[in-house]
């Protein structure tokens, strides 16, 4: 540390994906600011999730193309690859960013304490670290984030029981792997694996893989998995894993077992709450961990705010970086409140997966009047001439105002498709800006004008209803 200023406007602790962003935000906003950084900069999304597993994700995706180039007309020769080579790339990826991140938090004069903080009181941090030092604040915003949760009856030894920080640290890749967790995480890994030849098996405990999703949407990624031969287990619990031999065998209640060489343990993620000093500044938690904040993301103390994992119903890396712009605004004087009505998730599967706003069912049951339009992308022309036919475009409309209240889709391309829906939902807008809008040709992005003029009950290119 260069710096040995100890009193600031603004203290983060944190330097994931929600604390670096509230730093830079604060520091545009005229104020001094300290930012607590215990390991790396970036946060988990940087160094243990979004980038590294996205960055293997793209690796999989050329290899996926070349083994099916012959679709396309060209003729390779034997396909092989070096696993060890694609983790170096995931490394080499990280490191350039987290480099790139730590020079533009330089750029805006932000002072780096490196070291854990703990709150000592209302407006007092105490760094313990490579920084051992005391300082002072006018506002705190609390960053810090979430880990694997650790499961007592089958815990982490990171050598056959894996969480997805160690799994992605492996450089040789596992004949079988066992996945218990069929979410997000769970998902990504065994579409990741599945096409660099591993076994998998997806233990889930709930009746459908990605239960948060929509029903349709769960099952076309479940028959998707299907034909690439990644087994499905729900309704499963697993009551104990046994690593006594060679690899493990995973017990499931109704007496199953199934044999893997590793395990990926994949059931949630643990708040990084405790032992953070939030009874000295009079913070209230529940005993989730959770805390409670306001629309301000302001916690039960004035001038304390909570972001992330910690203060979040949706534990998502962009989530946690708006909440970051909103409580460091409010922070230094401005207003700004946080809204959850229109927030993007993407699954990172082949196929994506993406959504935003409401689910047909959850609109019924909210009490809309509300109709859904689907598209399928077999019957678009880009889609067919690039050999990526799987999947739909949704969209869901309350059918007395027109307004768009949902969006799912299911394909190629889905991470990026979804932002034209979000920006939908967000300004309120209706099914006809969407058929009023001239979507160009030829392009995926067709599917939404597509969906739109099915949910408006007049279809261009698929077939009307058929009346009685």
């Amino acid at each position: 540390m260069t710096n040995q200023k100890k009193e600031f406007d603004i203290v983060v602790i944190g330097g994931g994906p929600g604390g670096y962003p509230a730093a830079i935000r604060a520091a545009q906003n005229g104020k001094s600011v300290a930012l607590i950084e215990a390991n790396q900069m970036g946060g988990t999304c940087l160094n243990r999730g979004c980038i590294p597993s996205k960055t293997l994700i793209a690796s999989a995706d050329v290899l996926h193309k070349i083994q099916e180039s012959e679709e396309f007309g060209i003729v390779v020769g034997k396909v092989e690859f070096n696993y060890g080579k694609m983790v170096d790339r995931k490394d080499d990826v990280v490191s350039k960013i987290r480099k790139s991140l730590e020079g533009l938090i330089a750029a805006n004069k932000i002072t780096i304490f490196r070291g854990f903080g703990k709150l000592t009181s209302p407006h007092t941090i105490k760094i313990l670290g490579e920084d051992n030092v005391e300082i002072t604040a006018d506002k705190i915003i609390i960053a810090t984030g979430s880990e694997p949760r650790n499961i007592g009856a089958f815990p982490f030894d990171y050598k056959k029981i894996h969480s997805s920080t160690s799994l992605l640290e492996m450089r040789e890749l596992p004949k079988k792997l066992a996945i218990i967790g069929g979410g997000v995480i769970g998902c990504e890994f065994a579409s990741l694996y599945a096409i660099l030849g591993v076994e998998v098996t997806i233990i889930e405990m709930m009746p459908r893989i990605i239960p948060m999703e929509a029903e349709e949407v769960s099952d076309a990624l479940a028959k998707a998995f299907t034909k690439k031969k990644i087994a499905i287990e729900t309704n499963a619990a697993v009551e104990k894993i046994d690593t006594s031999g060679k690899g493990v065998v995973v017990e499931l209640s109704g007496g199953k077992k199934i044999k893997a060489d590793v395990a990926l343990v994949a059931v949630g993620r643990k708040l990084n709450t405790t032992d953070i000093g939030l009874e000295k500044a009079g913070i209230a938690v529940l005993d989730s961990g959770i805390i409670p904040v306001n629309e301000k993301m302001e916690t039960s103390t004035p001038g304390i705010y909570a972001i992330g994992d910690i203060a979040s119903k949706l534990w998502l890396a962009h989530v946690a970086t708006h909440q970051g712009l909103v409580a460091a605004n409010n922070a230094t004087g401005h207003s700004a409140r946080m809204d959850y009505e229109a927030v993007p998730s993407v699954i990172f599967t082949v196929p994506e997966i993406a959504s935003v706003g409401m689910s047909l069912e959850q609109a019924l049951k909210k009490g809309f009047k509300a109709t859904s339009g689907s598209f399928p992308f077999q019957a678009l022309g880009k889609s067919q001439a690039e050999i990526e036919t799987d999947g739909f475009a949704q969209i869901i409309v309350d059918k007395g105002t027109g307004q768009v209240l949902g969006a799912q889709v299911v394909g190629h391309n889905a991470s990026a498709l979804i932002a034209e829906m979000a920006i939908v939902i967000a300004n309120e807008l209706t099914v006809e800006c969407i058929t009023e809008t001239i979507h160009a040709h030829p392009t995926i992005a067709e599917a939404w004008m597509e969906a739109a003029f099915i949910g408006e009950e007049s279809p261009l290119h698929w077939p009307p209803k058929k009346t009685k």
